[in-house]
């Protein structure tokens, strides 16, 4: 059985049709899946292959021809990774800890961006000790103290240069509303950011390569959710009003920008906000990941509609109750604000829900529905994460489904023994 992407070819063409698409017939898709880990004991991982073919190749339909950077975070699995980026459309990989960044470099990855700022000394030095990974990876920047970070670990003479991109902060500050979106970096107006280039331009040792803006109320937000119209009209008016701001803001910080330094990049976006940034002249590349294995924090966006390509499955092992199963595990809760979204999604037997006082839990999770009673000790139930990456980090391999039968296992960070944040 393969551990490597070899065999992951997303290549094949994806018609519309209940083969390629096998999810919209809920039963067939999970009873294969159920099939196909037969055998398997406690929490399972899996990929569905057709899921994931399809996911990839709409998110480069939604991109119409703007080259899309892998969001790493929400994959956590480098032979995914490696097949989606072997795919026309891909380009790159945004990384989210330094220290990720060398190991993929190691691994022969290249153009390799940091979403985020590190101080990180032993990783630094890392970077700063090697050329080739020093050529293959750019730092984020919002502060001129990051450049310092580096700067206290190796002189800018006892080093190569360093790649360096800005993050200018992409929120919308809406008159009534204050900052709508997330609190990233503290260069907001285009004065602000090129100021901050200026900066960057004048400091001995560092290359500005790139700008970054990642419009996480617009990406993030979704508006498209079951029986909350009013709701869901309130944040398409706000995504509306915020693209059309950033439009003009981003335009006027990329053109003082490149005043400065001649850009290689101007990144922006996520899985939510794909045609909006695409459509943006300013920008050059996208962002995604989530849209790749699907979370069902995706589930609910007006623009796209996600196939569910990763699940977990977990074990009945009690039935306290006719009518409530309880599974072994199952509270892989994900970051962000406290609330239902957060929780793990029982997808299958169909009409499933966490009972209100308990939800997930640490070690079992009890599960009621008409679907419950039917379940018995020894049965399985799949569930699916919030957020798509979060999953890899509880699990230390992915089953790969086609059909009804495993054709590959695939180690994520964790089964490789890295835990990078």
């Amino acid at each position: 059985m393969s551990t490597d992407a070899s065999f992951l070819d997303l290549n094949a063409p994806v018609a519309s049709s209940s083969v390629s698409m096998p999810w919209r017939d809920p039963a067939s898709y999970w009873g294969g899946m159920t099939r196909a880990i037969d055998g398997h004991d406690g929490a399972v991982a899996a990929i569905n292959l057709a899921a994931l073919r399809y996911n990839a190749h709409d998110l480069v339909v939604r991109a119409a021809g703007t080259p899309i950077r892998v969001a790493s975070k929400s994959i956590r699995i480098r032979a995914v990774a490696d097949a989606v980026l072997a795919l026309p459309g891909f380009a790159g990989i945004l990384a989210f800890t330094l220290p990720e960044a060398l190991w993929l470099a190691s691994h022969g990855r290249g153009d390799i961006v940091l979403g985020y700022p590190s101080v990180d000394s032993q990783a630094l030095a890392a970077l700063a000790a090697d050329p080739e990974a020093a050529a293959r990876i750019t730092l984020m920047v919002d502060d001129t103290a990051q450049l310092d970070a580096v700067d206290a670990v190796v002189a800018p003479s006892a080093r190569p240069r360093i790649r360096v991109a800005i993050d200018a902060d992409a929120s919308w500050r809406a008159p009534g509303l204050g900052n709508v979106g997330v609190r990233r970096s503290p260069v907001h107006t285009p004065s602000e950011v090129v100021a901050l280039a200026q900066k960057i331009a004048a400091r001995p040792g560092f290359t500005l390569v790139g700008l970054m803006m990642y419009e996480a109320q617009i990406a993030g937000q979704t508006d498209n959710v079951r029986g909350a119209a009013a709701e869901n009209a309130l944040m398409r008016w706000m995504k509306r009003r915020s693209i059309a701001e950033l439009a003009d803001r981003r335009g006027a910080i990329v053109a003082g920008v490149r005043e400065v330094a001649p850009l290689e990049f101007v990144n922006a976006g996520g899985t939510g906000s794909i045609e909006s940034s695409a459509a943006d002249a300013a920008v050059t590349e996208v962002t995604a990941g989530s849209g790749i294995l699907a979370g069902h924090l995706f589930d609910s966006y007006e623009a796209f509609d996600l196939a569910p390509a990763a699940a977990f499955s977990m074990q009945v092992v009690r039935k306290p109750t006719d009518g409530i199963a309880t599974m072994l595990g199952g509270g892989w809760i994900a970051s962000g604000p406290p609330a239902a979204s957060r929780q793990p999604l029982p997808v299958w037997p169909a009409g499933l829900h966490t009972l209100g006082r308990e939800g997930a839990g640490e070690v079992q999770t009890p599960l009621e529905g008409d679907a419950a009673r039917a379940l018995r000790v020894g049965d399985r139930v799949w569930l699916r994460h919030s957020k798509s990456g979060e999953l890899s980090e509880r699990v230390n391999e992915f089953q790969v489904v086609d059909g009804d039968r495993v054709v590959a296992t695939l180690p994520t960070y964790r089964g490789e023994g890295k835990a990078f944040l």
